[in-house]
């Protein structure tokens, strides 16, 4: 049968190394997208503050009105500070994103190698145990034949 227990794919190590970078990788792909998620529910509870304030005609008080207009003016620049870093964000897990795809690449490529390095040895044990085979059966049939003389 295959002896398939001495095949040693020599970039074994190097695999290894491609496999944990890729891991890494996917984990600061997942971070950024985690911090990314974390900014938009800010910017979105920010919105829906200045969305809950932005009608101040209901407030009688001038005083509150000037305080709730401060505060409008507050959630405002806060809002555009954090639509800014939301975008930041974007470009990082994007970033992460094409570092995570090249690292799955370059360890897919070693693994086709390793693939295709022992798609080539069963071949060859197979090209001997058939050449094994058809020696078996010529003696077989030398053996059993009547000699013709």
């Amino acid at each position: 049968m295959l002896k398939l227990k001495k095949f040693k794919f020599r970039l074994d190590k190097v695999l290894d190394i491609k496999i944990k970078n890729e891991e890494e990788s996917k984990l600061k792909y997942s971070q950024a997208q985690n911090r990314k998620k974390i900014v938009e529910g800010k910017l979105e509870n920010l919105k829906s503050d200045y969305n809950k304030y932005f009608d101040i005609s209901e407030v009688d008080d001038i005083v509150t009105q000037k305080i709730t207009l401060a505060y409008l003016s507050s959630l405002s620049h806060s809002i555009k500070s954090t639509t800014i870093e939301v975008e930041k964000e974007a470009v990082k897990v994007e970033s992460a994103k094409i570092e995570f795809i090249d690292k799955q690449i370059e360890r897919k490529s070693l693994e086709k190698i390793k693939e295709d390095k022992l798609k080539k040895l069963l071949k060859e044990e197979e090209r001997k145990e058939q050449i094994t085979n058809d020696e078996f059966a010529l003696y077989a049939y030398m053996r059993n034949r009547p000699e013709f003389v």
